[in-house]
């Protein structure tokens, strides 16, 4: 019987520890499969158009304000599904964990990504485990890859995009970056920065449902942040995105800190912002379906798609023009 204790390089060699490691630890934790009945892949059935995304997590540290490393897997992957106008389905989930980490954070972890998979009404069917070297990484890396049904009315991508088009955006951005280095660096604010980690599949798909082929477009902007979003929907369209720096939700902490440390929250990543671009006439309703929900309750129409030109530029608050760039690199690296 496993209590506590450490991983252990034997842990990864497909024997008994590796045996009592899934039957012990990890099985119990995300459910989906049996050990007794554990095949090499799993079957499933599925109607109609899928979608199908992987990802792979490797942050430090490996709990943070408002989450961990196992609810960001699942969240990243079942945002990626949503935000293609599929609903999550299934999700893998393969770790890779490092000689020395401890069994009780892996269950922490674990006991997190199953959480956020039954909210988010997704199985996790299959999965993988490998051990490394002590300075092979930081600790655990996750890699997931998720599965999805395509709602009958989605209709999205960038060739969808017109000129009068409206931006939105579903909440403060910056925060998941601001909240892990606060972390990482052993820094505190006089207010706590916490992550927006959390899965957006249900407002982006009540979008996609209610609005239907008005939705254009939906980006969820982690790394490289709003501004990378932006500028990849002006490159890909050809067309100019103007945008109202005072329309954008802030959450003042999370500005504050950001301006202490050098950091443009533009750029900055985000694990639970939704970015929409929706028809003109849409853009209330879409406003006022994404405030219905708690994730999205500050939700904001903050920009428009003009005619050709393919840059972006920000009205500043006070009445001046930014153009802004797509991020050069990560501001922050291993934040998600």
């Amino acid at each position: 019987m496993m209590r506590g204790g450490y991983i252990e390089l034997a842990h990864g060699g497909g024997g008994q520890l590796t045996s009592e490691l899934l039957d012990e630890v990890i099985l119990p934790a995300v459910g989906g499969q049996q050990p007794d009945k554990l095949t090499d892949a799993a079957v499933f059935e599925t109607a109609g158009k899928a979608a199908f995304t992987t990802d792979t997590f490797v942050i430090r540290p490996l709990e943070f304000p408002g989450g961990d490393i196992g609810k960001l897997a699942v969240c990243g992957t079942v945002n990626d599904l949503a935000v293609c106008g599929a609903t999550p389905r299934y999700l893998s989930l393969a770790l890779v964990l490092r000689e020395g980490l401890e069994i009780d954070l892996l269950r922490r972890v674990l006991a997190s990504a199953a959480a956020e998979a039954r909210d988010a009404g997704v199985t996790i069917v299959t999965g993988d485990t490998k051990v490394v070297e002590r300075d092979a990484c930081d600790g655990m890396i996750i890699n997931t890859a998720g599965i999805g049904e395509i709602l009958p009315g989605a209709r999205l991508g960038f060739e969808r995009i017109r000129a009068g088009d409206r931006v939105l955006l579903s909440g403060p951005p910056g925060e998941h970056a601001i909240a892990v280095m606060s972390r990482r660096e052993r820094l505190s604010f006089s207010s706590e920065v916490v992550s927006d980690c959390c899965s957006i599949h249900r407002p982006a798909l009540e979008l996609v449902e209610r609005l239907g082929e008005r939705v254009r477009f939906m980006r969820d902007p982690t790394r490289g942040g709003l501004a990378a979003t932006l500028t990849e929907i002006a490159e890909a369209t050809g067309r100019d995105v103007e945008i109202d720096e005072s329309a954008i939700p802030v959450n003042r902490a999370a500005e504050a800190a950001a301006e202490m440390l050098g950091l443009d929250l533009l750029s900055a990543a985000n694990e639970g912002k939704l970015v929409a671009v929706v028809a003109e006439d849409a853009a209330e309703q879409a406003r006022e379906m994404l405030a219905g929900h708690e994730i999205s309750a500050r939700a904001a129409v903050i920009g428009t798609v003009g005619a050709a030109g393919g840059l972006v530029e920000m009205i500043t608050r006070v009445g001046g023009r930014r153009v802004i760039q797509k991020p050069y690199g990560e501001q922050l690296p291993r934040i998600c």
